[in-house]
């Protein structure tokens, strides 16, 4: 399950059923390829949860007669493809021309031409010899967007130029089917890469899947290209080389006092960002450490389109505080290694940022608090145990169960929500057990398919498992929020109770209070149901007023100035 404590295991990556056919809206096909120009190589890198799994080079180059999209690349494993050519052609008018695929797919060689005749995709796939003819209605101005080759979707980057809100794409994916992506939202988005910012324009694209309705982002820049795709839910990103480096980062929400800050670590820099109260006066101010989930790796906690730990930051200054929020170790603008990284390293940066946090001058060293979000919440919780820095901890929407235990109920209620035949929900439940012995054993990968096993065996997959709040708690002698939204159907409601419990059994002498948020699921944000089918059709991407309310009060009263 995307976005929540964890991820899930990907068995495989597969965009064929992804993108299938509406008529495009008239304005948005009568873009013409223009003058005719040499070719543009851009390379992209390939991000699965926020590790890099492979690289593609496209160029695109436009003559009178049309436009020409091609490339190669390579997707190492758990997919495991390389892409030795690929190319769309498309005639003036945008109507597809030919497409040849060259591939090599966990090492069968497959070869794929298809030729377009306005309403027909004529397609020869050979697979290791083997001819499989197929042919596809279509519609005349489709988008060809061919399996496993991202660099394409820079046709549909230029044919959404001047496109509005409602516009629709018929899309096909070759060879297959055709569907309809219609452009939900549109908005700027913002790139810092070193000191220059680059403006960019996200489009939010509803694919009309046959199991769903789907939500992409697709971000262009003004001429039209593409600089990144992504699939909120399945944790992909395809993301432009020269804005996915160390040192670019993705301005998604800003707040009126943010600041970039450097935060100096044990070997490595972390990034930041410091939000001040727009008017303060001469006294030092109460701070908040803003700690962000296992789905969003960069300061802005962006979260199936919800910025939430920024906005969180505009929330806390708004009343007052001086909030922190910062790129996780090798992500975005922060040095270290992101593959080897667990939940005490990522406890151990949090304490670096609280340490710094109260040496500014502008800080009161007395009234520091920290704030952790999902599997931030958790990192709170470990940082505040050590650190005595630290005079207030909240935990949102945090696991009051084992990290083991968690997965397992995330799973169990995702294939309820799918109605899965009890003999596959057996099936999948004891592989997912068996995952977990072996990570937390050692023992018994040889029966663990081994791209499972490639998404599994990690540092960080296996200090989640073994992760126990009970243990935890227990050695936190701050105050403690428990925040959790009545809708939130990735860590449930009875967590919170689960955590209750534990905060009782530190003692009388122990504070702990507890903000139950009707109507609010797990991105914090108002909800109908809370499944994470809903995330696509949520019209509201704002953190709900109810829950920074409820923080900032709590936060008021608890760090009260000496």
């Amino acid at each position: 399950m995307a976005h929540s404590y964890c991820s899930g295991v990907v068995a495989a990556l597969l965009f064929g059923a992804l993108l299938p056919g509406a008529a495009a809206q008239a304005a948005a096909s009568q873009i013409q390829p223009g003058e005719n120009t040499p070719g543009e190589t851009r390379g992209y890198i390939v991000f699965l949860r926020g590790r890099p799994i492979g690289r593609e080079d496209v160029t695109t180059t436009r003559t009178p007669d049309g436009v020409v999209i091609s490339g190669r690349g390579r997707l190492m494993r758990p997919i495991d493809v390389i892409t030795s050519k690929a190319e769309v052609r498309y005639r003036s008018d945008w109507t597809p021309e030919s497409l040849l695929i060259e591939s090599s797919v966990q090492g069968r060689q497959i070869t794929l031409r298809t030729s377009f005749n306005g309403t027909e995709a004529s397609s020869e796939t050979v697979e290791d010899g083997k001819l499989i003819v197929e042919t596809d209605t279509i519609s005349p101005k489709t988008v060809v967007v061919p399996n496993l080759f991202f660099g394409t979707y820079e046709a549909l980057a230029t044919r959404l130029v001047g496109a509005v809100e409602g516009a629709e794409f018929p899309v096909y994916v070759a060879p297959g089917d055709e569907v309809p992506v219609s452009v939900r939202a549109i908005s700027t988005d913002r790139v810092q890469t070193g000191k220059t910012i680059l403006a960019l324009r996200r489009y939010d694209l509803s694919v009309a899947n046959p199991d769903g309705e789907l939500l992409i982002q697709l971000t262009a820049d003004d001429a039209g290209h593409l600089v990144r795709l992504s699939v909120p839910l399945q944790s992909l990103d395809i993301i432009r080389e020269d804005v996915s480096g160390a040192n670019a980062r993705a301005l998604t929400y800003a707040n009126p006092g943010d600041e970039p800050v450097t935060i100096p670590a044990y070997g490595f820099n972390i990034a930041a960002t410091v939000t001040r109260p727009t008017i303060s006066g001469t006294e030092r101010l109460p701070a908040v450490v803003l700690l962000a989930g296992s789905g969003a790796n960069d300061r802005d906690g962006v979260t199936a389109g919800v910025p939430i730990i920024s906005q969180l930051a505009g929330a806390l200054a708004d009343a007052g505080f001086l909030a922190v929020r910062y790129d996780k170790r090798g992500y975005g603008q922060s040095g270290g290694r992101a593959e080897s990284a667990t939940l005490d390293d990522f406890a151990t940066d949090a304490r670096t940022v609280v340490k710094y946090v109260s040496k500014r001058k502008d800080v009161d060293k007395h009234r520091v608090a920290i704030v952790g979000y999902s599997e931030g919440a958790w990192v709170a919780l470990l940082a505040a145990a050590r650190e005595g820095r630290v005079k207030a901890v909240v935990s949102i929407a945090g696991a009051g169960s084992t990290g083991a235990e968690l997965v397992l109920e995330q799973q169990r209620h995702a294939l309820d929500q799918m109605n899965t035949p009890e003999a596959e929900r057996h099936a999948k439940i004891e592989l997912q057990e068996n995952i977990h012995q072996a990570v937390l054993s050692g023992k018994g990968w040889d029966e663990i398919p081994e791209e499972l096993r490639q998404a599994a065996d990690t540092p960080w997959f296996e200090s989640l498992l073994r992760f126990d709040p009970a243990k935890v708690v227990k050695k936190v002698k701050q105050p403690i929020l428990i925040v959790q939204g009545d809708l939130d159907w990735q860590v449930p409601l009875a967590h919170a109770n689960q955590l209750v419990a534990l905060a009782q059994r530190r003692g009388t002498k122990r504070v702990f209070n507890v903000a139950i948020i009707p109507g609010v699921n797990h991105l914090l944000a108002a909800a109908s149901t809370g499944e994470v089918s809903e995330y696509a059709t949520l019209e509201d991407l704002n953190v709900s007023g109810k829950v920074s309310t409820a923080i900032t009060g709590w936060l008021s009263r608890t760090l009260v100035a000496r």
